[in-house]
């Protein structure tokens, strides 16, 4: 038996250096076949005379053409539309009194990562800013094999048993008479199904809340939805949760912005990814733990395998473990993001599983669902999704088989081959499942334990701000407002009535439907400030500004702020009337980065509007510079306006805006002493709600 697997020492760099022996560039090369044969010409296809018929023969024309046809593969039936890059994570302190997961017990160690973000509903060419449920799937490439954490932005999911799942995605997918909406839940079908599984009632409040039109990937958290377990190397275990906080907070848009962006830009997010990692931003997220010892598996007033169900920060604190790093974007969208394969059941030593009845079906249909998508049984050989250590099996053959295994044996035991490859004990690293005791007869039924649908959907309500309040409302209204029957919208609110009856008035009274008499909401008073954005982390860092300016701006106004800005890490933009070099008042000359044609407000966090009394004069002949100020006035952003920029913003957005929380102005040399560092703050507050608009 040999143990001697070349199995070695695993850093940041591990995987790209795997990767890079499948690159391939183009430039400088010539071209040929995918036999090799170099091709002579590329522009006609072979034919018996000037203007004869194509030739049968013209093998260059028919494998052209042939691999056209076929470069498509099925999309994910969700998450159909994502967006991924590499980096690599880092644990603070050794975990080894928790789990015997070797990627977690060295901080010196980088395990390379590979991160695939989401939308769930929509189908590949959807747009970004949908309201949606956000997948956040991590791929870390360890010593002892690939570790999946498959997860969402929001900690809980619509469902308690797997066996549901079909008929959700069904109710929320397009209906299937007209293929309409797409990429959309405002729909018949899906609150029809709301309104007939009251499971759902909890992960409806986040659904309508702002985490589902996140800001950014970078500024979403993460959660793993499941309870796992931690087992140590003593094989004591614990229950865990697993969570992603970003370090430049939760934040997220607003509707209307939101949904101006996906006829603006639909690339958004993934745009704001790829443009801040190669830009040199470092997008990162701190790796949480929430850990339950065994023997208080019971001590909750809610089952802790129950899925729609989360575990209070303020009771179960968060102990945060490490932090992961993307700093490099993917070569090929299809090869890595499209191709990479994620499961919850890949995992290593350290973590196991619970009986969570939605983990468990979740375990079975991830593979399946690689199977059809990706071709057969070998996309763990498809270079994304290979691990950076070494695997032995005796599975051989199927489609796209790539290694060529040795010798005669592909079966255990043998005694030709000395019995390999030899299962490998628990001391050298071989995965043993927790010896947990299981007993029961054959059943159908839920536990009388996942039964109550509304404490902790009150609860999420509780601990929403007034704002994040009324943005609920209003999402609400627009959800069910757009549903036909009269019939399903009366479920809604009565269903909601059980969370909150003054929540379901105001639903009630934006879609048409009589309220409930009776106020039958949860009698829950329990708050957790963790749940309201709110009480998120606010930085000016990667934050973006749209700078109008014309001939003739103020360059001393626009190089105090900008220097400002720089030190803040806050990315400017110059929008103009039209694209080229403008010129300000003391001869300083600055290239235009978008126009007023090409860009909106809803692309930025905040706008400056420099002094300079011509680039005002200039700016006032184009509605589309008023209408910018004016949309991001009433979208609660920062503002900044120096000298005559302010009667700019003040004819946009009104005489009183000046006055306005998040609005900073300067006219005199006193007040321009400070306004770079006051709008810079401004700006990092990303909201300024308590604004009259």
């Amino acid at each position: 038996m040999n143990n001697n697997d070349g199995r070695r020492n695993v850093n940041e760099h591990s995987k790209d250096q795997q990767l890079e022996q499948y690159r391939s560039d183009n430039r400088g090369k010539k071209m040929t076949t995918n036999q090799g044969l170099r091709v002579s010409e590329d522009e006609h296809s072979l034919k018996a005379g000037v203007r004869g018929p194509t030739l049968m023969e013209d093998f260059h024309f028919r494998e052209k053409m042939t691999h056209f046809d076929h470069e498509r593969i099925p999309e994910r039936v969700v998450h159909a539309r994502g967006f991924g890059a590499h980096g690599y994570f880092q644990v603070y302190e050794p975990m080894t009194e928790y789990t015997k997961a070797k990627f977690l017990q060295d901080p010196s160690v980088k395990t390379p990562v590979f991160v695939r973000f989401s939308t769930v509903a929509g189908s590949r060419g959807s747009g970004d800013t949908v309201r949606d449920v956000r997948g956040f799937a991590t791929k870390f490439y360890t010593e002892e094999g690939n570790y999946d954490l498959v997860g969402n932005n929001i900690p809980v999911f619509f469902i308690q048993d797997a066996i549901k799942f079909p008929d959700l995605v069904h109710a929320f997918k397009p209906e299937p008479n007209n293929e309409m909406p797409q990429a959309s839940t405002a729909h018949d079908t899906f609150w029809d199904f709301v309104a007939n599984n009251e499971e759902t009632a909890h992960m409806i409040m986040w659904a309508m809340s702002d985490r589902a039109i996140p800001r950014s990937y970078r500024m979403m958290e993460g959660f793993g939805v499941h309870t796992f377990r931690f087992v140590n190397e003593e094989g004591k275990a614990r229950f865990v949760k697993f969570h992603w906080k970003p370090v430049l907070g939760v934040h997220s848009l607003v509707w209307d912005e939101a949904q101006t962006i996906a006829g603006k830009d639909p690339d958004y997010h993934r745009r704001d990814l790829w443009e801040a990692i190669e830009r040199g931003d470092e997008v990162e997220y701190e790796l949480g733990v929430q850990m339950i010892d065994e023997e208080d598996e019971f001590k909750f007033d809610f089952d802790i395998l129950d899925p729609t169900k989360l575990w209070p920060e303020e009771i179960v604190p968060v102990k945060i473990i490490g932090k992961m790093t993307l700093n490099r974007n993917q070569d090929n969208v299809f090869a890595e993001t499209e191709q990479v394969a994620f499961h919850p059941g890949h995992v290593v030593p350290g973590i196991d599983f619970t009986n969570d009845p939605l983990l468990q079906g979740r375990l079975f249909s991830y593979t399946d669902t690689q199977l059809i998508r990706l071709g057969g049984p070998n996309f763990h050989e498809i270079p994304i999704n290979r691990p950076v250590c070494p695997f032995h099996n005796n599975q051989y053959d199927g489609y796209h088989r790539m290694t060529i295994n040795k010798g005669p044996v592909a079966y255990h035991k043998n005694s030709l081959q000395n019995n390999d490859p030899a299962p490998a004990s628990e001391e050298e690293g071989g995965y043993v499942h927790y010896e947990e005791k299981v007993e029961g007869k054959k059943i159908r039924q839920r536990s009388e334990s996942f039964n109550d649908h509304y404490s902790q959907a009150k609860l999420f309500w509780n601990s929403m701000s007034p704002v994040e309040k009324e943005h609920i409302i209003s999402a609400f209204r627009f959800e069910v407002g757009k549903v036909k029957s009269k019939d399903v919208r009366r479920q809604v609110v009565h269903m909601f009535n059980r969370v909150d009856g003054e929540l379901a008035k105001q639903i009630a009274a934006g879609v048409g439907v009589e309220p409930p008499e009776k106020d039958e909401g949860s009698n829950v008073t329990f708050k957790s400030p963790a749940l309201s954005q709110e009480n998120t982390v606010k930085r000016p860092q990667t934050r973006t500004v749209a700078i109008l300016a014309e001939q003739g701006f103020d360059d001393e106004d626009l190089s105090r702020v900008l220097k400002e800005f720089k030190k803040a890490g806050i990315m400017p933009d110059i929008v103009s009337s039209a694209l080229g070099v403008i010129k300000g008042t003391g001869g300083t000359e600055i290239e235009v980065g978008n126009t007023l044609q090409t860009v909106d407000s809803v692309l930025y966090d905040a706008v400056y509007i420099p002094g300079g009394q011509e680039s005002i004069k200039r700016l006032q002949l184009h509605k589309a510079a008023s209408d910018f100020i004016n949309e991001a006035f009433g979208h609660y952003k920062a503002i900044g306006a120096a000298g005559k920029g302010i009667d700019l913003l003040l004819s946009a957005a009104g005489s009183h805006a000046a006055a306005q929380p998040g609005i900073i102005t300067s006219r005199d040399d006193k007040s321009k002493d400070d306004f770079g560092k006051k709008l810079v703050e401004a700006i990092g507050g990303h909201r300024h709600w308590d604004r009259q608009v």
